[in-house]
């Protein structure tokens, strides 16, 4: 079975098309969304999800979040004695994602096409790739977020030209993408973005806000309080979207903190990361080479353009009413369900030809005459940012100093005109005859296909000596070897069983509300917990569901009574 998965920095989705339609499929706790949250217990058992992310809020060492801005760097997390990088983070969550879609299905999943950020550059798209081999999927296509919701609104379905801006803003990051539909043709103009530009900013912002209202400094908070402030700085920011008011109410160490911001407030203290989302739209129209007049229709997508201040902003400096009739939380995943469909030969959907982009520049280093001596490190471009894919580029260069014996080709992406600015891919060298320089010429064709695979020939024309590889950052590239040991070690890690996830959800939610709240409330609580935990050691699994029920009950009310309360 192929499924679409959304790998999102805050949520992640999975879908599959059944029965001539996309199906979203809820997870063990019967919900859309799955948080992109990783967690090592006390046991060393992993906790994925809303279970970690309620976990974490107890023990923050122990728990990670946001580690999709890793992808495709170095950076290890360390939960407690064991350590992991973004890739495998991201593999529980696809393991996860996976479980739950083969109990839904009733068959097993072992394909499925990943969504990642139109902005992601060749590190990243490997490294979600190589987080999907993690988990025990077959990743057969990596889909850019835009164009899956592009699918996912009908963008073409009214059978005349449509030109498109789609706005994708998420939890961590953001993309802005230019493309057009006619009749089964989905051609993407641009793309521009900002790797670490989204929703998580829009929560710091509230943070610090109230911080400086309530003179609490910051460097005197331990992680736990400061996790505190975020969750409710995150409900205070849905808040938003329901009124022009919102109170952000926080429990620190028994005392309680209140304040109250305005939409005005807020959209101010946004008013540097609102101007950060101007330069990607700017540069993708000037990249696409049209003009705002020129669009069609402007599309939000992403959670994070639920925020009345970032719909207001798009609409003020395009001057264009954005639309919002999709769920901006699930337009990426059934994009990516389509896309299974579509590559399934689903007879009950419309064959869409998907023409995508190289989001970034990619080329080699060169030595260049500046005038007065040869000068090495200066980039020089063989595919353009924003050239239709698949595609293959030919570019000769000579030889650059006298009986030079071999010429190294440093495959690098990025948009500097230095070098050693840009990102270095790989490299490979190639012997070439000695000589005056300048003599021998050597071509070099780099060709890049849909899945962003990148492939590198360098031909030494005198000789006819040729080398070809496919290019793979050697910082990060592993052996057949390692990728298995990595793939075996998290196999092994036992992840949480399905059928507990309920229970421990309940009794994780409830101990944080323990410490959050005080007497009488704690001492309910605290009976509450012994009461289920007793249930859970000694009685039937319909009494369990029973004292969880009666469990969750209480926490609600007093959750309201506590926080509902004091924000009235």
């Amino acid at each position: 079975m192929l499924v679409g998965i959304d790998l999102g920095t805050t949520n992640s989705l999975v879908a599959c098309y059944k029965d001539g339609k996309v199906e979203i499929i809820p997870n063990r706790l019967e919900k859309k969304l799955t948080p992109s949250v990783v967690a090592v217990d006390d046991d060393n058992n992993i906790l994925v999800g809303e279970t970690a992310r309620e976990y974490g809020y107890l023990n923050p060492e122990r728990s990670a979040k946001v580690f999709k801005r890793s992808m495709g760097t170095d950076k290890v997390y360390e939960l407690g004695d064991m350590k992991f990088d973004s890739e495998e983070l991201s593999g529980f969550v696809l393991r996860s994602l996976k479980e739950d879609a083969e109990v839904y299905i009733g068959e097993k999943v072992e394909e499925a096409i990943i969504s990642v950020p139109a902005y992601f550059n060749d590190n990243q798209r490997k490294a979600t790739k190589r987080a999907g081999e993690l988990a025990g999927l077959n990743v057969t296509r990596i889909i850019n977020e835009p164009t899956a919701s592009a699918l996912s609104y009908g963008v073409g379905d009214s059978g005349k030209m449509e030109r498109c801006m789609v706005f994708d803003l998420g939890g961590g990051t953001f993309d802005v993408t230019i493309l057009e539909y006619y009749k089964n043709i989905m051609e993407v103009y641009a793309i521009a973005g900002d790797n670490f530009l989204g929703g998580e900013d829009f929560t710091h912002v509230l943070m610090e806000m109230f911080l400086r209202r309530t003179y609490l400094p910051i460097t005197m908070l331990d992680i736990k309080s400061l996790n505190n402030v975020y969750k409710a700085a995150e409900h205070c920011k849905c808040s938003f979207s329901e009124s022009d008011t919102a109170k952000m109410t926080v429990n620190i160490a028994g005392q309680y903190f209140e304040e109250t911001f305005t939409i005005e407030e807020y959209e101010e203290g946004c008013k540097e990361l609102l101007e950060k989302l101007r330069k990607p739209i700017e540069k993708s129209l000037r990249d696409a080479k049209i003009t705002l007049d020129e669009l069609d229709r402007i599309i939000l997508v992403g959670g994070a353009t639920k925020l009345s201040i970032v719909r207001n902003y798009v609409q003020k400096i395009t001057g264009i009413v954005p639309e919002f009739c999709v769920d901006p939380d699930t337009s990426v995943v059934v994009g990516a369900a389509l896309q299974c469909a579509m590559k399934q030969r689903d007879k009950q959907i419309e064959e869409v030809i998907l023409t995508d982009v190289c989001p970034f520049t990619l080329g080699t280093e060169v030595v260049k005459f500046n005038g007065t001596f040869e000068e090495s490190g200066h980039y020089l471009p063989i595919i353009e940012r924003n050239t239709v894919i698949p595609v293959s580029r030919k570019q000769t260069v000579y030889t650059a100093y006298d009986n030079q014996k071999y010429v190294t080709v440093k495959v690098l992406q990025g948009e500097s005109r230095l070098a050693v600015n840009n990102l270095l891919l790989g490299e490979l060298s190639i012997d070439v005859p000695a000589g005056p320089k300048g003599r021998e010429a050597i071509e070099i064709t780099y060709t890049y296909d849909v899945n962003s695979l990148l492939e590198v020939e360098v031909l030494v024309v005198s000789t006819g000596l040729k080398k070809k590889v496919i290019i793979q950052n050697q910082e990060n590239k592993i052996s057949e070897e390692e990728a298995e040991k990595r793939f075996e070690r998290l196999q092994y890690l036992k992840q949480n069983p399905r059928d507990d996830e309920e229970n421990t959800l309940a009794l994780l939610r409830a101990n944080r509300m323990f410490e959050e709240t005080l007497r009488p409330d704690q001492e309910k609580i605290g009976e509450a917990i012994d009461e289920f935990n007793r249930a859970m050691n000694t009685a039937t699994r319909l009494e369990v569901e029973n004292f969880r029920r009666k469990l969750l009950e209480l926490l609600d009310e007093i959750e309201n009574k506590n926080f509902t309360g004091l924000m009235a």
